[in-house]
């Protein structure tokens, strides 16, 4: 099967079929005398077994050392319970990171709202400069809480919300 074929029938682009080879999760498939890909019939299941495995959070680094046991003969089997197991673990504290998040934006919000109640029409309020300093420009998931958890700048660790101290506006 050439690669257009093959293509058509997993739904990826020729590209992503190539990319798949260079990273070693594709068998770099013999050529024709016309120098076209002549994949196996394998394939087409290769590549299903790829695209459910990134559905699921799988990296295709992660992906890469798995089907490299199995083309080995090997079973990764438990290698990949584990790594599903952490992806549940980190997929839980980006969960309690993000209502973290919404807490504090509600409680920015109704601090919003007295500061607006207080503000004439027209008159600048400064809702974003009352957004707290943080140590980093952007949240990290999956990181770990601060043990301290009394100060957001102490842990240079954490960079959750939920570390902020509270702040009045």
């Amino acid at each position: 099967m050439r690669s257009g074929q093959l293509a058509r029938q997993t739904g990826v682009s020729t590209d992503t079929l190539r990319h798949y080879e260079r990273l070693g999760l594709l068998p770099l498939p013999p050529r024709t005398s016309g120098n076209y890909r002549e994949y196996p019939p394998t394939s087409p299941e290769r590549v299903e077994l790829i695209r459910r495995a990134l559905t699921i959070g799988f990296s295709l680094a992660e992906l890469k050392t798995i089907v490299a046991v199995r083309d080995k003969g090997g079973a990764p089997c438990r290698h990949v319970r584990d790594l599903m197991r952490s992806k549940i673990l980190d997929m839980d504290q980006q969960i309690r990171n993000l209502v973290s998040l919404r807490s504090e934006m509600n409680r920015l919000s109704r601090d919003w709202d007295k500061r607006l109640r207080r503000t004439k029409p027209g008159q600048v309020a400064r809702l974003l400069e009352s957004v707290p300093p943080r140590a980093s420009g952007r949240v990290v998931s999956g990181a770990q809480q601060c043990e301290r958890r009394k100060d957001f700048r102490s842990c240079a660790r954490c960079r959750f919300f939920s570390c902020w101290p509270s702040f009045q506006v």
